[in-house]
């Protein structure tokens, strides 16, 4: 458990929260996958949803021909607890220079884009790219809360809830910091 309260806000009637959670394991209608432009299944939180998932979400990834970087596609949850799985290709951190934060951004947007259309109440975001693909947390994190918060306002939808799943305390340090920047809305 982390040490203090993780901080939650309020955008435009949606509840924005970060949770130190197995994302596999949320009750949301859809989770969001840090995958590979494959979409076949990797190592980390993707290897995680699709082991968890169970192998129809593999053969219901292999007709969709991968994805681009910084954009997402959508399959069914299968076997996990949340009806859908976002797949969301994030950028190979390259030092900052080869437009890594605008495709992070473009995975958030992209995501919140297809959770509107399937008129989706809740969702929760793995930390994309910060794992093997080295963006760093300390900068993946303000970028996901702040798009997420700006399209929110922009573009308001059916979401209710919007889950930042962190899977470590310092994970969940980064996006904590980062909700102190939001400005009330």
């Amino acid at each position: 458990m982390p040490s203090s309260p993780l901080p939650t806000a309020v955008i435009g009637g949606t509840t924005l929260e970060i949770l130190v959670a197995d994302i596999t394991t949320l009750r949301v209608d859809a989770i969001v996958n840090a995958a590979n432009r494959t979409l076949l299944g990797g190592g980390g939180v993707d290897g995680a949803i699709h082991r968890a998932a169970g192998p129809e979400l593999l053969e219901a990834c292999r007709p969709l021909g991968g994805c681009d970087t910084g954009s997402a596609k959508i399959t069914e949850g299968f076997r996990l607890p949340a009806k859908f799985v976002i797949h969301a290709v994030g950028p190979v951190w390259r030092g900052g220079t080869a437009g890594e934060e605008a495709a992070l951004a473009s995975c958030y947007e992209t995501s919140l884009t297809l959770a509107r259309e399937k008129n989706l109440v809740s969702i929760a975001f793995s930390a994309i790219s910060t794992g093997v693909y080295g963006f760093p947390p300390e900068r993946a994190a303000p970028i996901a809360v702040g798009t997420v918060a700006e399209e929110i306002e922009k573009k308001p939808g059916s979401l209710a809830r919007v889950v930042f799943c962190c899977f470590s305390e310092a994970s969940a340090a980064h996006h904590a910091a980062a909700f102190s920047s939001l400005a009330p809305r």
